[in-house]
């Protein structure tokens, strides 16, 4: 069993940048598959960022190319999505996910993500 706790995000001005948290607990393979996905009030779930656990290989969405990066730092079981020139339509709940398996094909859709960590709020004022 995985579990995902999360941390970091809140509040940032237009144009500045936040880092979130996600330690990994349970078993993880260098297969496994890490994302990021956000939910906007009203919104779908959107994906975000991807990462292959072992090789580190990264997937990111037109919004958040050149402005987000994700990361993962083996030895503390974390992941990290930095967020860089925020803007107000980034503002949205944030869900860390892990996979068992990384599907190069369908990193992006959220039901590749059996594990699930319980979201934090980044909120974007201009």
């Amino acid at each position: 069993q995985v579990q995902l706790v999360q941390s970091g995000g809140g509040l940032a001005r237009a144009g500045g940048s936040l880092t979130l948290s996600c330690v990994v607990s349970g078993r993880i393979f260098d297969r496994s598959g890490m994302a990021w996905f956000r939910q906007g009030t009203g919104k779908e779930r959107e994906f975000v960022a991807a990462i292959k656990w072992g090789v580190g290989t990264e997937d990111y969405s037109d919004s958040a190319k050149g402005r987000f990066t994700i990361s993962r730092d083996g030895a503390k079981n974390t992941v990290f999505l930095q967020a860089n020139n925020l803007k107000p339509e980034d503002t949205a709940g944030y869900y860390c996910a892990a996979s068992d398996y990384y599907d190069k094909y369908f990193y992006y859709q959220p039901g590749q993500y059996a594990y699930w960590g319980q979201g934090t709020q980044v909120t974007v004022f201009s």
